[in-house]
């Protein structure tokens, strides 16, 4: 069953409202996961701090959950978050054969996962800004928390998923060197991508998520693939043509053949980015499209706890 069965969702090509609906859907599951004293009121509260004044403390809610919350107030805003997007066609496999958000593949996943994302900060009164890029940066805005700023991102994001573009490059590390110098500093960087670059470009792709870092900013690397099919290359056994949707280039072969040899390297070249991550203290986060959203939106309430501390 998919997640959309799972869900029940109707308009199926208005982003809004599948953001409000996963975002929704996720509080429900918070009530009964590890993540319980955020699932309560967290829309409405943030954890308090060491200092904060002790009159907007919700006692109610310590009461129920042993945790101190402070009441948040409309022109509160603890964070700028800015959400880049990679749009380059690598993003639009697998080729979806409609334009209903129900085929979902890797540019429509992130594009709701963003949608959702900003839904959350939203409630939250936090800042959200979005940066949308392939070989060159499309969008890039700054970062505020009003409702007509949320819906106008969303009109971008809506404009450039429906569009399938054909062989546009990915510029991940141009892409973040250019932003890194216009996100405000300190803010939370949440990178969606399916980090697919030539080897020869990792140097360069590993100074763009330092330069990042060396600027202040908190960063997680969103990485969204289709796990059985390209990392796994779980195909069937008979022939194939396959087409680089970047290039052009095609490519016959018989999937068992090359898959143990395809497995090893997509896995050595994934090791070289996560170590990377790590050494630069930057979450990397595996997204399989077909798991849904929540493994998105428990990667930034825990990456927002720790923000927090």
């Amino acid at each position: 069953m998919s997640f959309f069965d799972q869900h029940e969702l109707r308009n199926l090509n208005n982003l809004e409202l599948l953001a409000k609906q996963v975002v929704e859907g996720f509080i429900i599951g918070l009530h009964k996961s590890p993540f319980h004293g955020f699932s309560v009121e967290f829309a409405e509260h943030r954890l308090y701090n060491p200092g904060d004044s002790t009159k907007n403390v919700d006692w109610k809610v310590y009461a129920r959950t042993d945790k101190l919350f402070v009441k948040k107030f409309e022109e509160e805003t603890n964070l700028r978050c800015q959400m880049l997007l990679d749009i380059s066609s690598s993003m639009n496999f697998p080729v979806p054969k409609s334009d209903a958000y129900t085929e979902i593949n890797k540019l429509r996943f992130s594009a709701l996962a963003i949608a959702s994302l900003m839904n959350l900060l939203r409630r939250q009164r936090d800042a959200f800004g979005l940066s949308l890029f392939d070989e060159e940066v499309h969008i890039n805005t700054r970062c505020k928390s009003s409702t007509a700023h949320y819906r106008l991102l969303l009109s971008h994001i809506e404009k450039y998923v429906m569009q399938m573009q054909e062989n546009k490059k990915s510029g991940v590390a141009e892409a973040l060197h250019q932003i890194a110098e216009t996100v405000h500093k300190r803010s939370l960087v949440m990178i969606f991508s399916d980090m697919f670059q030539d080897n020869y470009e990792l140097e360069n792709l590993f100074a763009a998520l330092q330069h990042l870092k060396y600027n202040k900013h908190e960063v997680v690397v969103f990485h969204v693939a289709d796990k059985k099919l390209e990392l796994d290359f779980e195909f069937e056994n008979r022939p194939y043509e396959l087409i680089d949707l970047e290039s052009g280039d095609k490519v016959r072969l018989q999937a068992n053949q090359i898959q143990e040899y395809y497995q090893t390297q997509v896995s050595g070249y994934l090791d070289a980015i996560k170590a990377k991550c790590l050494q630069y203290r930057i979450d990397f986060v595996d997204c399989d499209i077909n798991r849904g959203f929540d493994q998105v939106l428990q990667a930034y309430l825990v990456k927002r706890s720790r923000m927090a501390t």
